[in-house]
């Protein structure tokens, strides 16, 4: 059909009747006059319709098994990840309950000495930041964490913070050749400072070189001023050797830290100092002598001895 006047009067036309058809059909409902026409043109074309639906229903139910297929693969996954999760918590029983013992006894370390501590988990050590002993935790100033402030677990002084990122911080040790904490002895009162020597005891020089120590004695933290990086009271070790007065103004001693810094896993960030000093309160009771067991052998004197305990020669 060309595009002409007539034609375009002609499409208009059977729009307008289309409409009008749609509103008598819409208004009249179920006594709707084309509804004839309308059952008619369903009669004709239903069964054209159920054919494509046939000829279309293995495809989509093909489309739909692969679809649930995915689905149920997707849960399978899911179960198995879910499976190999407490798998893994049955299997680490022994370590969870490692960590609940440190954990546990780090509280006790915070209660008694008033710390106010975050936390952390060790997740890295020193080898990603060098030849330092060092270790990352997994805590940062998202967590309150800054710069500078003491590190401790369950058996003591672990080092202090030195780095921090949002979720993290690296944390030197206190056996790292660069680290150096005021010390004081134990009821002595006896002042010095404790510097890492990597893998060897600490090396404290007390100021006093004429103080009288022993093997055995005990150590803490003396604390910093304002307690940064060091709150006081914290056990730093024991001391293995003294070095003979020599007449110095000072005097050595190797310390046996109380912290083992190749075994840190749960430790402790003081993000509060203590109202007051603890003194010596945090140290751990020290252990009791073993008695030493007496044994006393008694003789039995036999009938060849004489009174005198002698024994006689048989004839």
């Amino acid at each position: 059909m060309r595009d002409t006047r007539e034609s375009r009067l002609l499409l208009v036309l059977l729009i307008a009747i289309a409409f009008a058809l749609i509103t008598v059909d819409i208004r009249g409902g179920e006594d709707s006059p084309v509804d004839g026409a309308r059952q008619g043109a369903a009669t004709v074309f239903g069964p054209i319709e159920d054919g494509v639906s046939a000829a279309v229903n293995p495809v989509g139910n093909a489309i739909s098994s692969i679809r649930d297929s995915g689905e149920r693969h997707d849960r399978l996954a899911a179960l198995e990840k879910e499976n190999a999760a407490l798998k893994a918590r049955l299997g680490s029983d022994d370590r969870n309950a490692s960590r609940l013992k440190q954990l546990n006894k780090m509280m006790g370390i915070a209660a008694e000495g008033q710390y106010g501590i975050k936390g952390a988990e060790v997740i890295a050590i020193g080898a990603a930041q060098g030849f330092s002993w060092t270790i990352t935790i997994d805590v940062g100033s998202n967590d309150g964490i800054k710069r500078d402030m003491t590190v401790l677990n369950g058996d003591g002084l672990v080092g202090r913070v030195t780095t921090v990122g949002p979720n993290t911080a690296t944390v030197l040790l206190a056996n790292d050749p660069d680290f150096t904490v005021g010390t004081r002895m134990e009821a002595g009162d006896e002042l010095g400072f404790a510097s890492g020597q990597g893998d060897r005891p600490l090396r404290v020089e007390l100021l006093n070189g004429k103080a009288e120590v022993k093997k055995g004695d005990r150590l803490v933290t003396f604390g910093s001023q304002a307690d940064k990086p060091f709150v006081p009271g914290v056990p730093v070790g024991v001391v293995a050797r003294v070095d003979p007065s020599g007449g110095g103004l000072t005097r050595t001693l190797y310390v046996t830290p109380f912290v083992s810094f190749t075994k840190l896993d749960v430790v402790g960030v003081v993000v509060e100092a203590p109202k007051k000093d603890p003194r010596d309160t945090v140290l751990p009771d020290k252990p009791k002598p073993t008695p030493t067991p007496t044994v006393t052998v008694t003789v039995t004197p036999s009938a060849n001895a004489n009174a005198d305990g002698q024994f006689e020669q048989e004839q």
